[in-house]
């Protein structure tokens, strides 16, 4: 029996919710955790959906534990828990914040999903980029969370391993790799206002899949961690939408549009 030597930080738990035969894997982003998508999760469940949010590896506990984290440990949860939810569910979305954006339509190119959602999916992030060639046994401080809402308080690192920016710099090359094969259907949204990956990430996004079915929505009160901001309302409306008819037009043979 293998035993964690790292404890969760209380609060930064995965959860599964279970609901009807419609699931959504939500993913949360790079030094986050699913305390950062709880709110769209739970008001997800409530419109009856089977939602399920696991936690990272290197995640919520402490940073030694990122440093010690491989990205193809991320690619092996995320697989994992969307079995667990295909296993129950006849239709399954994945939903992702910033790295977990990424790591969505990375999964997505495996699995086939019903449709994928992303959330300022971190194609480009600007302050981790120069960190490429840095020794990996440096940690770099992190600022506060980017939030507009000052009410609101994210669970994350103070500082973060170089190797585990590298590890976010590969997961990023192979998301963009895998791009022209995404056929799936997308809703994308992205804030206007985000310090930490560029609003041009998303149409980076938009621009390079295969999808025919694609639509981007913009965020224009809410920061980087929208699943948290302001806009958090505005994510849960669109997606069940989205999500709904998304459903109904698969089930009568036509696409989204």
């Amino acid at each position: 029996m293998t035993i964690n030597k790292y404890e969760v930080i209380p609060g930064a738990e995965s959860f599964y919710i279970k609901g009807n035969e419609i699931g959504i894997l939500l993913i949360h982003g790079f030094v986050g955790t699913p305390q950062s998508v709880k709110f769209v999760g739970n008001h997800l469940a409530e419109k009856g959906f089977t939602v399920y949010a696991p936690r990272l590896k290197g995640h919520g506990t402490h940073s030694d534990e990122l440093e010690e984290t491989i990205f193809q440990d991320w690619l092996t949860e995320l697989e994992h828990a969307y079995d667990k939810l295909k296993s129950t569910c006849s239709h399954v979305f994945i939903a992702g914040q910033s790295m977990g954006g990424v790591l969505s339509l990375i999964l997505a190119n495996k699995v086939n999903p019903a449709g994928v959602i992303t959330i300022n999916a971190a194609f480009s992030v600007p302050g981790y980029e120069l960190y490429k060639e840095a020794h990996d046994f440096d940690y770099v401080q992190e600022g506060k969370p980017d939030i507009k809402d000052d009410s609101i308080i994210e669970i994350t690192y103070p500082a973060v391993p170089v190797h585990a920016i590298k590890q976010l710099l590969t997961v990023i090359k192979i998301g963009k790799e895998n791009l022209s094969r995404i056929t799936s259907p997308l809703l994308l949204f992205k804030s206007l206002d985000d310090h930490v990956v560029p609003a041009e990430s998303t149409d980076y996004v938009y621009h390079n899949v295969s999808s025919w079915s694609k639509k981007i929505v913009e965020l224009t009160n809410s920061y980087h961690v929208a699943t948290m901001d302001f806009d958090k309302f505005n994510i849960v409306e669109y997606t069940e939408g989205f999500i709904r008819k998304t459903v109904i037009n698969a089930l009568s043979g036509y696409k989204v549009s």
